[in-house]
């Protein structure tokens, strides 16, 4: 695809200085910028760059007055980075804008979907599903009975959908990514062996959801495991079942969240916590990378270390932590001079 500068200036409503007519075809960085690629400065950092970026088209401040000559046409813009995310939606749009049900694909005869869809080849959509207007499923996707998929979802390749499981509106469900597996339930028996115990709920993610890749939800014993509006998650992440997670809440690479914990709204949980279950975290709380959560955690604490402690407290005992080799010397050598 080719965009003029004119044309992006439009989109962006910028103004150009330079050539209008500049055709690009590319994104890329301003110090890795070549022939037809377009790139940006939002960073005063990088600004040496503009005058030797090979870019045809950069993205600047309206502030920004060059101080040298530059080949590249400029479109100044009131916020470089913002105008620079908004060119990549575009760009992301346009690229995933496919139509059409390719085969060979499986689409049971109970199925509904809606108008401008696309379904890639061996997907298999089974009994009942309902699929709203606008959405993508991408190749080897799998989507089970009884599932409710909400209009301008994107569903990318190799992504299993179990049954029952629901899913809002404008959410992204990445490659890889298990939704409404059974949840770990087994009940010891008196000759040492485990008994499965049924996983008979389903997982319900509201609109705006994103989850990344080889992320897994478990589906709920009973009732529903449930991811609320806004929430993004990260690639390889555990929820397991009946784990309510709220709004809006943000949580990093590698965490795993034990059964039926409720998580509150606005979070930021990050990579490689571990979270007990049965527990209840508060709105706003922050808990750092590689945390240990063992019990219920108030509105707005913010916690690290395992087993997690506020983070000012966390901080004070790491400084003794440290020092603990030097500590232990000043302690012998005292009891070796009082024996002296």
């Amino acid at each position: 695809m080719k965009f003029t500068a004119q044309q992006i200036a439009e989109i962006l409503e910028g103004d150009i200085v330079g050539d209008p007519d500049v055709e690009v075809s590319k994104l890329s960085k301003i110090e890795e910028g070549t022939n037809s690629s377009l790139t940006f400065l939002s960073n005063p950092k990088y600004t040496q760059y503009i005058y030797s970026t090979k870019a045809s088209v950069t993205i600047v401040n309206k502030s920004f007055v060059p101080e040298n000559d530059i080949t590249t046409t400029l479109i100044k813009v009131e916020d470089a980075y913002a105008s620079f995310t908004k060119l990549l939606e575009y760009y992301n749009m346009a690229k995933l804008n496919k139509v059409g049900i390719e085969q060979p694909s499986f689409i049971s005869e109970s199925a509904k979907y809606g108008d401008n869809i696309y379904i890639g080849a061996f997907s298999y959509l089974g009994e009942n599903v309902s699929i709203g207007d606008n959405v993508k499923i991408f190749a080897n996707t799998y989507i089970g009975d009884n599932v409710v998929i909400g209009e301008n979802t994107i569903i990318f390749s190799g992504a299993k959908i179990y049954s029952d499981t629901v899913i809002g509106s404008t959410c992204v469900i990445n490659s890889g990514v298990i939704i409404g597996a059974d949840g770990f339930g087994f009940a010891p028996q008196q000759d040492g062996s485990y008994k499965k115990i049924p996983q008979i709920g389903n997982v319900i993610l509201e609109n705006h959801v994103d989850v990344g890749a080889g992320t897994t939800i478990d589906r709920a014993t009973m009732g529903s495991t449930i991811i609320r509006k806004g929430v993004k998650l990260d690639n390889q992440i555990q929820i397991a079942h009946n784990v309510e997670i709220g709004e809006n809440t943000v949580i990093a690479a590698q965490t795993g969240i034990a059964g039926s914990t409720k998580v509150g709204e606005n979070c930021m949980i990050g990579g490689q916590v571990g979270i007990a279950g049965h527990i209840n975290i508060g709105n706003n709380v922050k808990i750092q990378a590689q945390s240990g959560i063992a019990r219920n955690v108030k509105d707005d604490e913010v916690l690290q270390g395992s087993p997690a402690l506020p983070i000012t407290d966390y901080n004070k005992s790491y400084v003794h932590f440290k020092n603990l080799p030097k500590i232990v010397k000043n302690i012998n050598d005292l009891e070796k001079n009082k024996w002296e």
